[in-house]
């Protein structure tokens, strides 16, 4: 049996239909990501979980009972969002120790469980320190103990790195999945990120318009996505039209619309053929953008635009100049259909 359970839940903002008949397991000791655009319920869902937003219909389980229309407080369910939303008049031992305090557990348990998180998170000595003098990571270390000292049986994160400079980020999520490992504790995680998503989970629910468009592992979602919408979002997919495939290919398509991966578009500075395996098309370099190990070309072929990833090598990457008329080959086996 799942651990938490959403059963064919509606949730409307007056006429505005957010989730819509959405089922959804998650087992026992789980990372699972929320992932997708703006204004797709992820968020929303992560709410109506911890009971800050009401469900219109359904109902929600939690470890089988059934928690759809109990008080946030009787859920045993911690949370943190974007903000850190720490108490500034407040040390950092007492901002953890503040949801404790409110439960009624003794002073002598409350420091040791202060202690305890602290040192998972790296914070040890860190506690009559206040949040004004803490950088952001470490206060958003501060808002994940004071969800992990109450032993929640659920731990929701609401884009919890989105205020956090690109490298912190980096390490925050590695930290924290460290100890979500370590700790066993379900977690579920929202993000509109699918570099963070990759990075972390052990599921990816991805969701468009109140809906679940695929659930899978991260290497399952990007490499097999089951809609051009999931092969757009996930692995920044090239999505043609059959009309558009056979303009690029002089092939015709087997299917509505074909799907091809950037970094999968083999590039060369002079003329390639076509063979049994593999299709060939000649461009013009529109755009270069350096992204760091990678490179994005833009290639205009015709009125169509693809995008191409090359990794980076200094020493023996030769670098394809805007304006320079290059031949791109792509590989039958890599292609991917849609038909409607």
């Amino acid at each position: 049996m799942a651990y938490i359970t959403f059963e064919h839940i509606d949730q409307y903002y007056g006429s505005q239909h957010v989730l819509k008949d959405l089922n959804l397991s998650v087992e026992k000791g789980a990372f699972v990501t929320l992932l997708g655009p703006s204004g797709c319920g992820k968020s929303t869902l992560l709410r109506c979980l911890a009971g800050l937003e009401p469900v219109s219909h359904g109902r929600i389980l939690l470890d089988g009972e059934d928690i759809t229309h109990k008080a946030p407080r009787v859920r045993h369910v911690g949370m943190i969002f974007q903000q850190y939303s720490l108490f500034p008049t407040m040390t950092v031992a007492g901002n953890i120790a503040f949801g404790l305090k409110i439960q009624g557990v003794c002073r002598s348990e409350i420091a040791e469980r202060v202690r305890e998180v602290l040192e998972i998170v790296d914070l040890k000595g860190s506690e009559k320190k206040y949040p004004s003098q803490l950088s952001g990571g470490e206060q958003q270390r501060v808002a994940l103990c004071r969800s992990l000292v109450t032993k929640p049986k659920v731990l929701l994160m609401d884009e919890p790195f989105s205020a956090i400079d690109a490298k912190l980020r980096k390490e925050l999520q590695t930290r924290i999945k460290e100890i979500h490992e370590q700790l066993g504790m379900t977690t579920l995680f929202v993000t509109h990120d699918q570099d963070e998503a990759m990075t972390m989970s052990d599921t990816i629910h991805l969701m468009r318009n109140g809906i679940i468009e695929q659930s899978a592992s991260p290497m399952e979602l990007y490499a097999q996505p089951k809609t051009p919408f999931a092969a757009s979002f996930m692995g920044n997919y090239n999505i043609l039209s059959a009309q558009e495939y056979l303009q690029l290919t002089g092939e015709p398509a087997e299917s509505d619309s074909v799907c091809i991966r950037p970094e999968l578009i083999t590039m060369s500075g002079v003329p390639l053929s076509p063979d049994a395996d593999s299709s060939v098309a000649k461009g013009i370099v529109a755009q270069r953008i350096p992204q760091g190990n990678t490179i994005l070309y833009w290639i205009q072929i015709g009125d169509l635009r693809l995008k191409c990833y090359l990794l980076f090598d200094r020493h023996t990457q030769v670098l394809f100049e805007t304006g320079e008329e290059v031949w791109l080959r792509i590989y039958r086996q890599d292609l991917l259909t849609y038909s409607y």
